[in-house]
């Protein structure tokens, strides 16, 4: 297994006031309509093969989806190909709403 690191909504929700991160949506596109993190950018998991070589391997990025385990295998993806600061988070824009945070 390659090494990402969880991050929990409240946390992600504080660093994306502070630090310059990507926030990337695995979800699929009727699973964005449905809403999405204001800061993420919808890239599907089946894509993300496709689009890694378009992303910073020195910038912070988070992958989330419905609950966690779509991200977690695009984070550990991310990690294999050298990516150095990677995120998932932990139960993904359930955990995001749930903790009341805001949804566009």
């Amino acid at each position: 297994m390659y090494d990402f690191k969880n991050i929990s909504a409240e946390e992600l929700h504080a660093r994306l006031q502070q630090d310059n991160i990507r926030l990337i949506d695995v979800r699929t596109d009727a699973e964005v309509a449905r809403g999405k993190i204001p800061q993420g950018e919808s890239i599907p998991l089946h894509l993300i093969p496709l689009k890694i070589s378009e992303l910073d391997k020195q910038c912070a990025t988070v992958f989330y989806c419905q609950m966690g385990g779509r991200s977690a295998q695009a984070a550990a993806f991310a990690a294999g190909n050298g990516f150095s600061n990677v995120f998932n988070l932990q139960g993904g824009i359930t955990a995001w709403a749930y903790a009341g945070l805001p949804i566009a």
